[in-house]
């Protein structure tokens, strides 16, 4: 199973010989002045002030039963008819890391930070402060929070794409809660995606050992330079970590950091065209090479930087910017982590023949609307379409909530950003046009809601 590293919950019952061991016999590039005897410490002095440890606190709301909303259930069995949600507080640890110290800027996972209401950053010296969310993506799962610039430490970035298999690197976070703990390994793999976690995935496959709570922490190269940000392991059977662990690269992450800094948002690029794997079927129906990789092209968008760049139906994408495709899963998220307004080199395969094109990206243009005109229970609640990257696209039908200002009427029901509406009232939810109809002039919302992969309702009245 592959996994997040959600929340860590501090619990030391029960851990056995925990003791991470570094590999003193490899050939590490500093010597001990004392013994002579390698060690990554003169680095790593450098390197732990930068990384801190992210606790945070929210209020959940308990699922009740459906039959408690259901107004007549609560007739017959004269249970009274206004009730206060109940709710709990939900606490989970996790790791950032310090980018920019003069403006207290400090990466981490967005499932860290999501939906939180309170963030609590503790540094390597024992200092706290609070945090407040500059942004978040969660297609990339990179959020970005501050804190106050005081005396910070930050990390400075590398060049991912310089990385190799078999560089060494260095995990620091904050596994399990124990505390700031360091591991080493080495970079296992390279481009990893298809994994199902994220709606656009690069990631960086490491063995060192990464675990629940390494969450947003460094993944760091042996001069000290963040390489990328801890985000998930491979874990069989809940297992904890089996020396496959996942890492978003920094240069992901400094592209997605410089967009959420200037526009709040990621805007994310956009071709404009549906697509499909190549089958083997599909391949001799082409008539191209029954193993070839890439996508072929079902559709193609009225207006889009597609249809400009002269793709039609029919055609095979093989290669974006000479790199090859897999399928058509690899071209999505090839497209999605590319800047809007770049232009891009497609070779493809038409009526037998190789051909390339070139393409200039757009931006994705999605409707978004907000509902406090709608309804006066849903101010504050900014709602539209599930967009392509969204890891529910395709796999949920609904529309999304995309933000929600705290303490407005939707807060105050229940709703938080990133909750998925599937119905209104027991009526199906598929656009938001329909949406909209079916709010409209109610005295009453049950709104049925899939939120972190879990369903449930919320009455609004």
């Amino acid at each position: 199973m592959i996994k997040k590293l959600k929340s860590a919950v501090v619990w030391l019952a029960g851990v056995t010989l925990l003791t991470q061991v570094a590999v003193a016999a490899l050939p590490f590039p500093w010597l001990d002045d004392d013994n002579q005897m390698p060690t990554l410490a003169p680095m790593l002095d450098q390197s732990k002030p930068a990384v801190v440890n992210i606790a945070t606190r929210s209020e959940v709301r308990i699922q009740d039963n459906p039959l408690l909303n259901d107004p007549f259930f609560r007739r017959f069995f004269n249970l009274p008819q206004q009730q206060q949600p109940r709710t709990r507080q939900a606490q989970s640890l996790g790791s950032g890391v310090i980018v920019n110290a003069k403006e207290g800027l400090v990466l981490t996972n967005n499932h860290v930070i999501q939906r939180a209401d309170e963030i609590t950053v503790s540094l390597h010296d024992g200092r706290t402060f609070q945090a407040e969310v500059v942004g978040s993506d969660p297609a990339t799962d990179v959020a970005v929070i501050r804190i106050p610039p005081e005396n910070l430490t930050a990390l400075p970035l590398a060049d991912s794409d310089r990385l190799r298999v078999g560089d060494f690197v260095v995990a620091i976070g904050n596994p399990f809660g124990l505390g700031q703990t360091v591991t080493s390994g080495i970079v296992s793999a390279l481009g990893r995606s298809g994994l199902g976690l994220e709606g656009y995935e690069n990631f960086i496959q490491t063995d060192a050992s990464i675990n629940p709570g390494n969450s947003g922490g460094a993944l760091v190269n042996l001069r000290g330079e963040l390489v990328g940000i801890n985000t998930a392991i491979f874990s069989p059977n809940q297992s904890g970590n089996v020396g496959i662990g996942f890492a978003i690269p920094s240069n992901l992450v400094k592209q997605i950091t410089d967009q959420l800094l200037e526009y709040g948002e990621v805007r994310r690029a956009y071709l404009g065209v549906q697509m499909q794997d190549i089958t083997p079927e599909l391949a001799q129906a082409f008539g191209i090479e029954a193993n070839r990789g890439g996508a072929v092209v079902t559709n193609v968008i009225k207006d889009s930087a597609a249809e400009k760049a002269g793709l039609k139906v029919g055609d095979v994408v093989t290669a974006v910017d000479g790199v090859s495709l897999l399928n058509a899963d690899n071209l999505r998220n090839t497209i999605g982590l590319l800047m809007v307004g770049q232009t891009i080199q497609l070779d493809i395969i038409r009526d037998g023949k190789a051909k390339t094109l070139t393409a200039k990206v757009t931006e994705v243009q999605s409707r978004k609307i907000q509902t406090g005109d709608v309804h006066p229970k849903l101010r504050g609640a900014t709602f539209g379409d599930i967009e392509e990257s969204s890891p529910a696209y395709g796999r949920v039908q609904g529309i999304m909530l995309y933000s929600v200002e705290r303490g407005s009427p939707a807060w105050v029901a229940g709703l938080r950003s990133y909750d998925i509406v599937t119905s209104v009232n027991r009526q199906p939810v598929t656009n938001l046009e329909q949406f909209k109809l079916l709010v409209s002039n109610q005295s009453e919302l049950l709104l049925n809601i899939v939120r972190d992969n879990q369903a449930m309702f919320l009455l609004l009245r």
